[in-house]
């Protein structure tokens, strides 16, 4: 590979990964704060025993559900992009080797 391309590839590689880290990290807040919302709802709904509390409290939990959800897709993405970067590196290396 062309140097020019390798150190393109691997910024990309880079900014991807740092904008996955970014976007986990605000879910993290996001999820922190929602399931504080669900166990209030919880609590709610057990007491007041109202349909409308109870749906409150399925809405909430559903959308916790999608946010974690979406945090270990980005923690996913962000495993193969480093390994993708890693088999980049060991490739220049064993050019730069030979």
């Amino acid at each position: 590979m062309r140097q020019a391309s390798v150190r393109r590839k691997l910024q990309e590689f880079q900014d991807r990964i740092v904008a996955l880290r970014e976007e986990i990290s605000v879910l993290s807040e996001q999820i922190e704060v929602l399931d504080e919302e669900v166990e209030d709802l919880r609590i709610r709904a057990m007491v007041s025993e109202t349909p409308i509390s109870i749906r409150e409290h399925a809405e909430a939990s559903r959308h916790v559900e999608l946010a974690h959800r979406a945090q270990e897709r980005a923690v996913e993405q962000v495993a193969l992009l480093e390994i993708e970067r890693n088999i980049l590196l060991d490739e220049i290396v064993v050019e730069v080797v030979s």
